[in-house]
């Protein structure tokens, strides 16, 4: 195949990761800028952000994994012409969503005795403990807004989330600075205005897509025909095989990340401090390469619904080689900048110095990171969601936290040995996913063909 056969394919998958990348990026843009404020009070204040963030995002990631049964299945359905079926699949994963928020907030809320149990320095944990609560709470909001996204990710359209996104992480930076600092006559919170400033954002934002889809016929239709005779198990339970296993992969990848920057904690406030800024940046990264990933979600269950194989393969490899030129771009910056990016955050010369460690490993896993992020895009676009949760659990479980471990503590690498077990565990995932992908498209392909 040339350029000129993959061109169509890489302007399609633009088209539709485009808004995802700006409003992904918008989010972490917003992490950032909170980040950057929070760590202009003090290394103790960043240290104790990245611990309740490290905690949080564990449950949250899970519950968004739920949520994303729906785009695939949504996507197929609406190829397809089936309405009855898509308005089926949308009302009972909203009952899905609402049934998992309730129970993931009830287990953040009991996991906040424990965090006076988890090794961290005392200063950093009280800090971090109402930040935290603050957080939790805007987990419902922000779940639904999600829910709202996935719907219309499943119709091809990703241009309204990114500019609720866009306005929303405007306010969020506005208030971050009124409620941290105390300007204009606002009251100075600190690290927790931060948490406040994330509350009020995050409400906004399901409210503004409802607005805005209630002023869309076409989508709006989809609402309008929800009643209790379209409320099925059968549907719950095909959204809930989609859905766990989704979740049960992000959750094991995150607990890497997650049990890694606890680790990272155990070392003290300068290394946790100097992780939670080469996270920073890994983050925004990842969130290019995970618009790309959700673009290729979204085209090859429209591809899969309309059995087209050729423009499947076509599609899956356009964004494997959108990947390979993003990212490494992106690795090379890093690896160019590392000295001078945590500068942005703090003038620790010890959280510098040591983040600008961390941030050369951060560019050496960004094809790995890429290549995951993609290979699983397009399983979940094949609803095959099952493997890869054993993939996972191999990559990130058994690799990258055992490797990061010895690295760190019995070779004394320190945080800098946590941050080299990423660049195994990633990379394994990656080879996984790819040989995983290829083989599932050809079992497709061959399974519809012999029915034909």
């Amino acid at each position: 195949m040339t350029f000129q056969d993959y061109l169509p394919y890489y302007k399609r998958n633009l088209r539709i990761a485009g808004p995802v990348v700006l409003s992904q990026l918008g989010g972490s843009i917003t992490q950032l800028a909170d980040n950057i404020m929070v760590g202009h009070l003090g290394t103790v204040e960043l240290a104790a952000a990245s611990f309740a963030n490290t905690i949080f995002i564990i449950g949250m990631l899970f519950a968004i994994g739920i949520t994303m049964a729906s785009t695939p299945l949504i996507g197929q359905a609406y190829v397809q012409g089936e309405h009855t079926k898509l308005t089926s699949y949308l009302q009972n994963s909203l009952l899905q969503v609402v049934l998992t928020t309730i129970v993931i907030i009830v287990l953040l809320f009991g996991t906040y005795p424990f965090m006076d149990n988890m090794r961290q320095e005392p200063d950093v944990v009280e800090l971090a403990k109402p930040y935290y609560i603050i957080l939790v709470i805007s987990l419902f909001p922000f779940l639904i807004f999600f829910f709202f996204k996935q719907f219309l990710e499943g119709l091809g359209s990703t241009k309204h989330a990114m500019i609720i996104t866009i306005i929303c992480n405007i306010v969020n930076v506005i208030f971050n600075y009124f409620l941290i600092f105390g300007t204009y006559g606002f009251p100075k919170w600190g690290i927790i205005g931060a948490g406040v400033a994330t509350l009020i954002s995050r409400v906004m934002m399901p409210i503004m897509f409802l607005i805005i889809i209630r002023k869309k016929a076409d989508w709006w239709m989809y609402f309008s025909k929800f009643s209790k005779k379209v409320f099925s198990f059968k549907v719950l339970r095909e959204l809930q095989s989609v859905g766990l296993p989704i979740a049960g992969q992000m959750l094991l990848e995150i607990s890497a990340f997650a049990l890694s920057g606890i680790m990272v904690g155990w070392l003290g406030a300068i290394p946790l401090a100097s992780h939670q800024i080469a996270q920073n940046i890994s983050n925004m990264a990842f969130m290019t390469v995970l618009g790309i990933s959700v673009a290729t979600t979204i085209r090859v269950s429209h591809q899969l619904g309309l059995h087209d194989f050729k423009a499947l393969r076509m599609a899956a490899s356009a964004s494997i080689h959108l990947c390979l030129a993003t990212n490494f771009v992106i690795g090379l910056l890093i690896l160019s900048f590392r000295h001078i990016i945590p500068m942005v955050f703090t003038e620790d010369a010890a959280v510098i110095e040591l983040a600008a460690q961390l941030l050369l490993f951060a560019g050496l896993f960004q094809l790995s990171d890429g290549m995951q992020s993609v290979g699983i895009g397009i399983l979940r676009g094949l609803t095959d969601v099952k493997r890869p949760v054993i993939y996972a659990f191999i990559s990130y479980i058994c690799i990258n936290l055992p490797i990061g471990y010895l690295f760190a503590f019995v070779f004394k690498m320190g945080a800098a040995g946590i941050w080299l077990g990423f660049v195994f565990g990633l990379g394994v995932a990656a080879i996984l996913f790819h040989f995983r992908f290829r083989k599932r498209i050809s079992e497709l392909e061959s399974a519809y063909y012999k029915t034909c």
